[in-house]
């Protein structure tokens, strides 16, 4: 007897240490690559690759929510074959055992995407994994900004909306002002609301920017007010009202005058300047002339004759 529980757990050690070999060298799943947002109405690549290590392929499944819609089985003739599924278009002529190729995505593409692959006997290993996708309606036409005046002072209050356009899923709205992001929580903000339009659902969000103008609103004399819309990394579009501040008004300048035409005025200045401090300094030589004839000739001319 103890012959027979020695060989029985000699024996399970063996398989424990056969069935660690055979599952450390054999089918591997290395990677499954899938877009996480698509557009609508573009193609996109499903990628599932593997290491056989040894083993031999016997089929490549791919399931879109459960519902297998492609099939590879090399040993098969044609190795390739699609089951019709709502939202999957496989374009079979770019597709083999490690990619499928979809085309003409539509909103009903949007899901979860799982690759399977198996190895032939004995092994019959198995392996698999997913990813999750989500096929975007863009907006035909960028953000709308309504309820803006043209100029704005000090103490006036803003209030503007912005509407995204229509999509699936809805438009994220940010506002800036003069380049600086409106934060989320902002007591400036108002929403975002949510409509819903049409037998598919598009979405369109308002988002709207309420505050008190002060100075600092403004950066030299202007205030500019963005409003960006972004969906995931697909969309991106924004638009931009630029407004003025009222201007102080400014004292008179001195305006200096002069009758000749085609001249600018710092000439003009220089002119008055200049002619003022000519008649002035030949003034002054007159003055210096007559004082000198009068005390050199005239008084004592005088003095003579009256003697």
């Amino acid at each position: 007897m103890d012959y027979f529980y020695r060989g029985a757990r000699l024996l399970t050690r063996l398989l424990i240490v056969c069935l660690w070999t055979q599952g450390a060298s054999g089918l591997r799943l290395t990677e499954v690559r899938i877009a996480h947002h698509t557009v609508r109405g573009n193609a996109t690549v499903l990628e599932c690759e593997f290491d056989l290590q040894g083993e031999t392929l016997y089929s490549v499944k791919w399931y879109k929510d459960g519902n297998e819609f492609y099939r590879y089985v090399p040993r098969d003739n044609p190795p390739a074959q699609v089951f019709p599924l709502p939202g999957v278009h496989v374009d079979v002529d770019k597709s083999n055992e490690s990619r499928v190729t979809l085309r003409k995505l539509s909103l009903a593409s949007t899901g979860r995407y799982r690759c399977e692959v198996s190895a032939e006997a004995p092994s019959f290993q198995t392996v698999s994994d997913h990813g999750d996708m989500v096929t975007v309606a863009l907006p035909e036409e960028g953000p709308r900004i309504t309820g803006g005046r043209p100029r704005y002072q000090v103490g006036d209050t803003v209030r503007l909306n912005c509407t995204s356009g229509r999509s699936k899923p809805a438009a994220h709205l940010t506002w800036f002002i003069n380049g600086d992001q409106v934060k989320v929580n902002s007591s400036y903000l108002r929403g975002p609301y949510m409509h819903y339009s049409g037998r598919e659902g598009l979405e369109t969000t308002t988002l709207g920017l309420e505050f008190r103008v002060d100075s600092r609103h403004f950066h030299r004399g202007d205030m500019k007010l963005k409003c960006l819309a972004t969906i995931a990394t697909v969309y991106w579009n924004s638009n931009e009202e630029s407004v003025e501040g009222d201007r102080q008004q400014k004292p008179p300048a001195l305006e200096v005058k002069d009758t000749q035409q085609g001249s600018s005025t710092a000439p003009r200045l220089q002119a008055v300047t200049t002619g003022t401090y000519i008649e002035t300094s030949f003034r002054s030589a007159c003055n210096l002339l007559t004082f000198l004839v009068l005390h050199l000739y005239i008084i004592p001319l005088l003095s003579t004759a009256t003697r």
